[in-house]
């Protein structure tokens, strides 16, 4: 697999292709969302499986990724491998100008022989991370770091406080 990062191989050329389903893979790796000022994620290995189906009056393209990535744990600071398993679908029509502003549909112009999905890839991706990223440690208590016992010395819920007398007196008036 090469690291060097080329816009075009991302290229699907629709022109001359016979109606029906194609078939691309791509591989993409930390190199691919440099690319796009994308730094947050490392370790990424994902392939992407596209489904192209061309049809008389308009396109579909079905993108499926599968793979992983390191995320760092919003609670512990501690990195972790995330799986990834995602897909996003267009369908693509033709009109007088590009348009991709809808994220369900692509305007090609009538002129068009081919269409780069670098972007498309990128979108799914970066769509993919979640909004809150845990350790898997942290969810099953499997998680044995020193910032997580140091969070847990300092969890309300582990100190055993004496409460004031006189607090207690209020409890008999409930």
């Amino acid at each position: 697999m090469r690291n060097k990062f080329q816009i075009t191989d991302y290229d699907i050329v629709f022109s001359g292709l016979k109606e029906g389903e194609h078939n691309y893979i791509f591989k993409i790796n930390d190199t691919f969302l440099k690319n796009f000022d994308f730094n947050e994620l490392n370790n990424v290995t994902i392939e992407v499986n596209s489904v192209f189906i061309k049809k008389n009056t308009l396109m579909e393209l079905n993108l499926k990724c599968k793979g992983s990535y390191n995320l760092t744990c919003d609670i512990s600071n501690e990195e972790f491998l995330y799986r990834v398993d995602s897909g996003l679908d267009y369908i693509i029509k033709f009109g007088e100008n590009y348009n991709d502003d809808n994220d369900q549909y692509l305007i090609l112009p009538h002129s068009s022989y081919k269409f780069n999905i670098a972007k498309s890839i990128y979108e799914m991706i970066v769509l993919s991370i979640p909004q809150k990223k845990i350790h898997p440690g942290i969810i099953d208590g499997s998680l044995n770091s020193k910032t997580i016992k140091i969070l847990n010395k300092l969890s309300p819920g582990t100190k055993k406080t004496e409460s004031d007398p006189r607090w207690n007196k209020l409890k008999d008036y409930l």
